[in-house]
């Protein structure tokens, strides 16, 4: 994946009620950010808006929730900012960005993205609208488990969508996909508009393979709810020859400067004047040290971090005295903001040939994927990990789940600076991999020095303050300015209740 310069500026509809992030690259676009006349809108402009309104999301506040909800960070307990999160206690007034602004913002500029370039019969922007709209689609459907689809965008003329549920959200958008794939995208972009394409600059090869690898993930979600639907897309895609991903796909890299910098690091450093808000979690340091592996120091900074226990931000100096030295999660301004990145493109097909080929070939993905995922962190070594032999070497002999439990656990390792941190989130509750300990991480056998004694290194464990009765939390509740607004809002359940397709 190329890195792109983007001078991002605010444009229209997403742009107007989201903070903008922006990377390196300049938009000669001349709009008043304050004032655009929606007559005037194109999907040259709608477009890059909507991509960068769904990575600042994605990659900004869902990625401190998934990086808190899948024990890669914990909250420190010098501060105070993500307790709610780390506790379980989130309510209808916390965290309402991913729907608010996806919804209102990034969606329907897409949505009218794709209205234009049908009206134009501009199917490369069809297509790459559509892409973008499954995938935020899919982010939110798998958080809420419901949301307005079939009456959503109206604006005026139906201020009360309904919702629908996220099955059907998810056969109709596997269908606009579908029908976006078959038209003729053939025409190349031009170069003004390649610029506006901030994943590929205008390739539309790596849109198809996009589209496919989000198709094989959506399927892969269906499992448990949908066994005989995901079997038959994904055998689909297989006997249609479809390409997947190769690299990854999304905001290669950010400025830098305030206001254009990695949504993770905007939020969590720069607007809080503070680097300390997030320290390592034994969940994952446990697991990565035992192995020798030292994407550790991607992660981290260290081969060796001090890390403390998830949740026990409460723990005084003299419960915990090594806390006041937990080392700090590793992040960057320029960071990238990935939607899928090259390692999960290859983990998803070691699991899709597990499942429905026998195998065949399934080892070859999953090495492929370990080794992506070393060169992501860039740390080499990973071949040496995937020898006979090796700490991660495939358990071609193992049973489905022996095999399935290491393809996600490689997953959830190959994440915490992807970008995207929620995913690890949503495959635990999909797969439940890694393990839930029935044991906190405090328990000598969490991590044992003693091979004789049980070991739950890397399993996640039940956050020490959590509010949820033993409960791991699955999905976000409404937020209020949904509820308080529209009388079709669900019910509202338990944090901890699983969304349509969990396990």
């Amino acid at each position: 994946m190329k890195k792109i310069n983007i001078q991002y500026k605010p444009l229209i509809l997403s742009a107007l009620i989201f903070l903008t992030f922006g990377c390196k690259k300049t938009l000669d676009v001349n709009v008043d950010p304050n004032n655009p006349p929606i007559e005037q809108a194109s999907p040259e402009v709608l477009f890059p808006s909507g991509i960068m309104g769904t990575a600042g999301i994605v990659g900004g506040e869902l990625t401190i929730l998934g990086g808190i909800w899948s024990q890669y960070w914990t909250q420190s307990n010098a501060s105070n900012q993500y307790k709610t999160i780390d506790t379980y206690n989130l309510t209808r007034v916390d965290l309402n960005g991913p729907y608010d602004r996806l919804l209102s913002g990034s969606l329907a500029d897409f949505n009218l993205s794709i209205k234009l370039a049908q009206e134009r019969s501009d199917w490369r922007y069809n297509l790459m609208a559509t892409v973008m709209k499954a995938y935020t689609y899919q982010v939110l459907v798998d958080i809420y488990d419901q949301v307005p689809y079939t009456e959503a965008f109206q604006g005026a003329a139906n201020l009360q969508p309904k919702f629908d549920d996220g099955y059907s959200i998810y056969v109709a958008l596997l269908a606009e996909i579908d029908a976006a794939l078959a038209k003729d995208f053939s025409a190349p972009l031009t170069t003004s508009q390649a610029k506006g394409d901030f994943l590929f600059n205008g390739d539309m090869d790596s849109w198809v393979q996009f589209a496919n690898t989000l198709k094989l993930k959506m399927y892969l979600r269906m499992v448990n709810a949908k066994p005989a639907e995901a079997q038959a897309g994904i055998t689909k895609l297989y006997a249609d020859g479809a390409n997947f991903l190769t690299m990854s796909a999304g905001i290669a890299e950010f400025e830098g400067t305030p206001n254009n910098s990695n949504p993770f690091y905007e939020y969590n450093i720069r607007r809080l004047n503070t680097t300390t808000n997030v320290r390592a979690s034994k969940t994952l340091t446990t697991w990565l040290v035992k192995n020798g592996d030292l994407r550790t120091v991607t992660y981290f900074g260290t081969a060796t971090p001090t890390a403390m226990h998830q949740g026990d931000f409460a723990a005084t100096a003299q419960e915990q005295p090594s806390y006041s030295s937990a080392t700090v999660a590793a992040q960057d301004a320029t960071d990238p903001v990935w939607f899928i990145n090259e390692s999960e493109s290859y983990f998803m097909q070691a699991e899709a040939l597990e499942r429905y080929f026998g195998g065949s070939g399934a080892k070859a993905k999953y090495d492929a994927g370990v080794t992506a995922a070393f060169a992501e962190a860039s740390q080499s070594g990973g071949a040496a990990f995937i020898a006979p032999g090796g700490k991660y070497a495939y358990k071609s002999a193992g049973s489905f789940e022996d095999k399935l439990e290491q393809i996600i656990v490689q997953k959830w390792a190959s994440l915490p600076r992807s970008g995207h941190t929620i995913e690890a989130f949503f495959e635990q509750q999909r797969t439940g991999y890694p393990k839930n300990s029935p044991v906190y991480s405090t328990d000598p056998s969490y991590d044992p020095e003693n091979a004789a004694l049980p070991n739950h290194r890397g399993e996640w464990v039940y956050a020490k303050n959590g509010v949820t009765a033993g409960k791991f939390p699955k999905r976000l509740v409404f937020p209020a300015s949904s509820r308080d607004r529209n009388k079709n809002t669900p019910a509202e359940v338990p944090i901890y209740t699983k969304v349509w397709w969990g396990k």
